[in-house]
C-alpha cells in the first residue's frame, strides 16, 4: 500500500491524534479516502454523491487551523460521510428516491452544520433505502449497496451506505439515521459500531422526515470511542427542532474512555433472543454476556412482555407518519414533476398522481397505503390508536427493566447479512430484521450496536446495548468495556475482506 492509503486504516480517533501531532494532514487523509472510494465503491455502491472538491477544500482549511494551533474540535480535519437523508448545501439530497433526483437543498441540516463547524470534511452522501424505508439498502432508486464482507449480501438498511463505507474504510466516520434500527442493524451486518442516541438528543432539523416521532440521527464508526467523539459533535439542543432536548450532551466521550463494567447491572432481555435467532448470533451474544460477567458485571434476566407486540405496533405507527410526511411531495413545490400521458390540460391532482406514481418505489407506496388506511375514518382507533397504546406499554416495560438493570443487552439482529434479493419478495421477512431494534425507537431510549464476532457463516454479528432516556453515556461505558475484552480475545479488530484490498496511492 502507498503511504496515503495507510491513512485509511486509522480510526477517527487515531487520525485525529495524527493530525494533532503533525504526523499527517487532513488533505492527505481526505485524499486517501477519496482514492479508496474511487477504487472500491464501483462495486460496493455506498455513495450516491462524492464531493471531492468540497472535501479537499474543507481539509485544506482544517490544516490551516491545525497549523495555527486553533483546531475547531478534536475531530477537526477527520473526513466524514453523510447519509443522503440529511440536507446539504451544495450537494444533492435525494433520500434515495427518484422524486428528489438532483435536488440541492438551500440549507444544511443542523447535524451537517455542526459537522462543518467542527471542521470535518464531508466526503459525500451515502446510499439508503428510499426515504429510509427498508432493512437492506436494496430499495434505493439508484441501485443497492453491497456488504464489504460478501458483496453478494446486503449491508442491512436503511443506512447500508454509511455502514458499508465505514466497514470498507472509505470513510473513518459516517452519519446515519435510525427510525426502527437503521443505524444499529446495518452495524450488526457490517461489523461496525452504530448508535441511536436518545430521541431528541440530536437535532432532526433538515433531515428528510420519514416518521417524525421515531427518526433519530447518530454515528456510524469502527470503534466506540469514534462514535462518542462524533456524538459529541452532532448532539445537543437545537432551537430549530421542537423535539430537541434542552440539555447538555451526556458525557459520552468520558464514558467511552472509561469502559468499566465492574458492579454494573446488565439485564438480558428475555424476549429478544432464542427462538428465531440464528445459532451463531445467539452464540456470540452469550459469549459477550459471559465476558461482561467475568469483568465484574452482574447479569440478570429481565422480561419486557410488550416487546412481543412492538414490531406490529411499529408497522402501524411508522407508515401512518410516513403517509403524513410524504404528502409534501406533490409535484408543486420541488422535486420531480410528471405530466400524465394523453391529458392535454391536466389538473393539479392528475399531475400529483402521475408524479407520485413515477417518483415513489414499491416499498414507499406500500407504506403510504398502509399508513393512509390505518389513519382513515373508522380504522384510526382500531389500528393507529391501538398501536400508540402498545407504544406506551413498551415504554413502561423499559422503565420497569431499568429498575432492575443499568443497561439492557440483546442481539442486534436475528441473523447475519442475508443474500441480495433474498427477502425482496417477502416484506414481512424483511420487517422481522428489526425485531430487536424497534422497541428502542418506540420508547425513545438510546441504543448501540457493537461487533461481537463472526457467526458460523463467517459474517459479523452485533450485540445491542440499551440505556434509559438521556443516559447515553451508559451505552458507551458498557460497550467500550466489551469492545476491549473482545479485541483482547481476537488479538485485533475484525476486518471486512474487501476493506483490505490494496489501493494505489
Amino acid at each position: 500500500m502507498g503511504g496515503t492509503t495507510d491513512l485509511a486504516e486509522l480510526t477517527g480517533a487515531e487520525l485525529a491524534d495524527a493530525l494533532a501531532a503533525g504526523e499527517t494532514t487532513s488533505v492527505e487523509a481526505t485524499r486517501a479516502c477519496l482514492d479508496r472510494i474511487e477504487a472500491l465503491d464501483g462495486t460496493l455502491g455506498s455513495f450516491l454523491h462524492v464531493d471531492a472538491e468540497g472535501a479537499l477544500a474543507a481539509a485544506a482549511e482544517a490544516d490551516e487551523r491545525r497549523s495555527a494551533a486553533s483546531p475547531a474540535s478534536p475531530l477537526d480535519g477527520v473526513p466524514v460521510a453523510v447519509k443522503d437523508l440529511l440536507c446539504t448545501v451544495g450537494q444533492p439530497t435525494t433520500a434515495g428516491s427518484r422524486i428528489l433526483e438532483g435536488w440541492v437543498p438551500p440549507y444544511d441540516a443542523t447535524v451537517v452544520t455542526r459537522l462543518r463547524r467542527a471542521g470535518l470534511p464531508i466526503l459525500g452522501k451515502t446510499n439508503l433505502d428510499e426515504f429510509a424505508m427498508g432493512s437492506s439498502t436494496e430499495h434505493s432508486a439508484y441501485g443497492p449497496t453491497r456488504n464489504p464482507w460478501d458483496t453478494e449480501r446486503t449491508p442491512g438498511g436503511s443506512g447500508g451506505g454509511s455502514a458499508a463505507a465505514v466497514a470498507a474504510r472509505l470513510a473513518p466516520l459516517a452519519i446515519g439515521t435510525d427510525t426502527g434500527g437503521s443505524i444499529r442493524q446495518p452495524g450488526a451486518l457490517t461489523g461496525t459500531v452504530g448508535v441511536k442516541p436518545t430521541y431528541g438528543g440530536v437535532s432532526r432539523y433538515g433531515i428528510v422526515a420519514m416518521a417524525s416521532s421515531l427518526d433519530q440521527a447518530g454515528p456510524v464508526t469502527r470503534t466506540v470511542l469514534d462514535a462518542a467523539l462524533l456524538h459529541e459533535v452532532i448532539g445537543g439542543h437545537d432551537p430549530l427542532d421542537s423535539t430537541s432536548i434542552d440539555a447538555p450532551v451526556p458525557p459520552v466521550v468520558e464514558a467511552a474512555r472509561r469502559g468499566d463494567v465492574a458492579g454494573l447491572r446488565i439485564g438480558v432481555v428475555k424476549e429478544l433472543g432464542g427462538e428465531g435467532f440464528q445459532s451463531g448470533v445467539q452464540a456470540r451474544f452469550e459469549e459477550s454476556v459471559q465476558l461482561l460477567t467475568e469483568a465484574g458485571a452482574t447479569v440478570v434476566e429481565v422480561s419486557c412482555p410488550s416487546f412481543a407486540h412492538a414490531l406490529a405496533a411499529y408497522y402501524l405507527v411508522m407508515p401512518s407518519e410516513v403517509s403524513s410526511n410524504l404528502a409534501r411531495f406533490d409535484a408543486m413545490r420541488y422535486g420531480l414533476r410528471v405530466f400524465p400521458e394523453g391529458v392535454d390540460d391536466p389538473s393539479a391532482e392528475q399531475v400529483m398522481a402521475a408524479t407520485r406514481d413515477a417518483g415513489f418505489g414499491d416499498e414507499v407506496k406500500r407504506r403510504i397505503i398502509l399508513g393512509t388506511y390505518a389513519l382513515s375514518s373508522g380504522y384510526y382507533d382500531a389500528y393507529y390508536g391501538s398501536a400508540q397504546k402498545v407504544r406506551a406499554l413498551v415504554a413502561r416495560d423499559f422503565g420497569r427493566a431499568f429498575e432492575q438493570a443499568d443497561v439492557l443487552v440483546s442481539p442486534t439482529a436475528p441473523t447475519t447479512a442475508f443474500r441480495m434479493g433474498e427477502k425482496l419478495d417477502d416484506p414481512l421477512a424483511m420487517y422481522l430484521q428489526d425485531v430487536a431494534t424497534i422497541p428502542a425507537n418506540l420508547a425513545g431510549v438510546p441504543g448501540l450496536s457493537l461487533p461481537a464476532g463472526l457467526a458460523e457463516d463467517g459474517l459479523p454479528v452485533g450485540v445491542q446495548f440499551l440505556a434509559p432516556l438521556q443516559a447515553d453515556d451508559r451505552l458507551y461505558n458498557a460497550a467500550a468495556a466489551l469492545e476491549r475484552l473482545l479485541l483482547e480475545k481476537w488479538g485485533g479488530p475484525l476486518l471486512a475482506p474487501s476493506a483490505t484490498e490494496e489501493v494505489s496511492a
